[in-house]
């Protein structure tokens, strides 16, 4: 079978399944469950040999022959005892639920998947079609899962003018789908000539990522393992606990990000009445040069914490981040006084799946602890007067940024 024929069918199944009303984001999640099961099946076989850590009761050789009631009672006990194992496969399973009401639809799933080798295929094509229904379902404005997705176009370019190094750590504190991985793994592929030794560097110790949304979390695990990134029996990159919680264990060479939007943090608790109330979430860290409920202002200073040295960030922030009182002006002169915050650049509205973000991309590297403030001159690129972008008619393109990123070079 061709990409293309792959690709098709995997698409016209999405269709079949929306009149049920089942939406892009429930068919992919479903999808992720039965590809990882399939290849976790192929990776059983010669020449792999490997035990994936699938219990026997539980494998692809089980799913497959059932029918009817039958199959659906077997993939939702499935779903729920996987979601209790370790390492990747329990991550991938975590809260899993079947969403195919129809067993007949989720038989004819099945038969799809595994008429695909999915193992020899190659990562390209794999990914594709994943990032491919992952966009799709961004698109969905109705499902919310936008909020997860930064335009690619962006992410590119950020990772362009970054310019990470082979056998360098890149982290990513909220990394949704997992689209600055991805990207800064195909820049490395793209323009290194990788040895051995880097290649596995890239594959399992590069990337670095939180994500505490379990079903984003899933997708952005299942989009680095059909790149190539992580091993299906190894221990999972993206961690599911909140990356402000606590001051980062180790420190990076380069954080690129979108935190995200919104300015406050908050958590839902039951109070003494039984109604559900929402608290602001403050947090308090030792390394933190202001507390505050703002969200954006914490993702900042979790940011630079997470930096070594000698480490650069690019990071995506509303407008309110660089003008607001408060907190806000104690961050920002403690940014420019710890890090070199050298290039801002400020993104047109309409790029974004939330409508009307005021946006800027701020590109800053972290210098060693010096009495002089380290930021002497900030260059501004605006990219926002007189732009006009739509995610239909006229999304950002790469090429639209690729003035930008000649000048930062």
């Amino acid at each position: 079978m061709t990409t293309d024929t792959i690709i098709s069918k995997v698409w016209s199944f999405c269709t079949t399944l929306r009149d049920d009303g089942v939406g892009y984001g429930d068919y992919l999640e479903q999808l992720t469950y039965l590809i990882f099961l399939k290849m976790a099946d192929e990776y059983s076989r010669p020449p792999y040999k490997r035990d994936v850590g699938v219990p026997k009761k539980y494998t692809w050789a089980t799913l497959k022959p059932l029918k009817g009631a039958e199959l659906e009672v077997h993939y939702v006990e499935t779903l729920r005892a996987l979601g209790t194992e370790k390492g990747m496969l329990g991550q991938i399973f975590t809260k899993a639920q079947n969403k195919i009401t129809d067993p007949a639809k989720l038989a004819r799933l099945i038969e799809m998947v595994d008429a695909t080798n999915w193992v020899m295929l190659d990562s390209d094509v794999k990914g594709d079609i994943y990032e491919g229904i992952l966009e799709k379902n961004a698109e969905d404005t109705k499902s919310g899962a936008g909020q997860y997705f930064t335009p690619r176009a962006l992410i590119a370019a950020m990772v362009e003018c970054v310019a990470p190094e082979p056998g360098k750590t890149i982290a990513d504190p909220a990394c949704g789908t997992g689209g600055f991985f991805l990207a800064a793994y195909d820049y490395l592929v793209k323009t290194h000539k990788l040895d051995k030794e880097q290649k596995a560097f890239l594959k399992n110790k590069t990337f670095h990522g939180n994500e505490i949304v379990a079903g984003t979390r899933r997708l952005c695990l299942m989009n680095l393992f059909l790149h190539n990134i992580g091993e299906i029996d190894g221990e999972s990159c993206v961690s599911s606990a909140d990356a402000l919680v606590a001051q980062p264990s180790q420190t990076v060479d380069y954080v690129l990000a979108n935190p995200p939007f919104g300015k406050k943090s908050s958590m839902t608790f039951t109070n003494e009445e039984g109604e559900q109330e929402k608290d602001d979430l403050t947090y308090n860290r030792q390394d933190f040069w202001a507390t505050t409920s703002n969200k954006q202002l914490n993702f900042l200073q979790h940011i630079r914490s997470m930096l070594k040295t000698t480490g650069q960030a690019a990071v995506v922030l509303p407008d309110n981040v660089l003008f607001e009182g408060g907190a806000g002006e104690t961050v920002r002169k403690k940014l420019l006084e710890t890090t070199e915050l050298h290039t801002i650049l400020r993104l047109p509205t309409g790029i974004f799946y939330a409508q009307g973000v005021k946006a800027n991309v701020l590109f800053f590297d972290n210098r060693p602890a010096s009495k002089e403030a380290a930021t002497k001159e900030v260059w501004y690129y605006d990219y926002r007067t007189n732009i006009h972008h739509t995610l239909k008619r006229n999304p950002l393109r790469l090429e639209n940024l690729q003035e930008f990123i000649e000048c930062y070079n």
